[in-house]
C-alpha cells in the first residue's frame, strides 16, 4: 500500500464542498481541514505509485475550487495507532 499525504489550498469559500467532493474521489482515505499555511488535508491511499498520478494529479487537483497541491509520499509507518484500534474493537475498557 502506498501513502501520500496532499496538502491542499482551495478557494476559502468552498473548502467545506470541496473536502467533500475530494473525499469521493477513490483512493482518498480521508480529508482533514487544518490550521496553518494549508486549507485542507487528503490521505490516499493506493497499491501502486502509478495510481497516484490517477488520483491525485488527474482527479483532487482538478476539483474545481483547488488551488495548489503538494504532495508527500510516506516511506514508512511507524504510528501504532491502526494496529492498537483494530484489536480494541469489540472490547470495553
Amino acid at each position: 500500500m502506498i501513502t501520500a499525504f496532499v496538502l491542499i489550498k482551495t478557494d476559502a469559500s468552498r473548502i467545506p464542498e470541496t473536502a467533500e467532493e475530494i473525499s469521493a474521489i477513490k483512493g482518498i482515505s480521508e480529508v482533514y481541514s487544518v490550521t496553518g499555511e494549508w486549507d485542507l488535508i487528503a490521505v490516499a491511499r493506493v497499491a501502486k505509485h502509478e495510481e497516484l498520478a490517477d488520483v491525485i494529479a488527474d482527479r483532487l487537483s482538478k476539483v474545481p475550487a483547488v488551488v495548489h497541491t503538494t504532495t508527500h509520499i510516506a516511506f514508512r509507518a511507524y504510528s501504532k495507532h491502526d494496529l492498537d484500534a483494530a484489536f480494541s474493537l469489540g472490547f470495553e475498557q
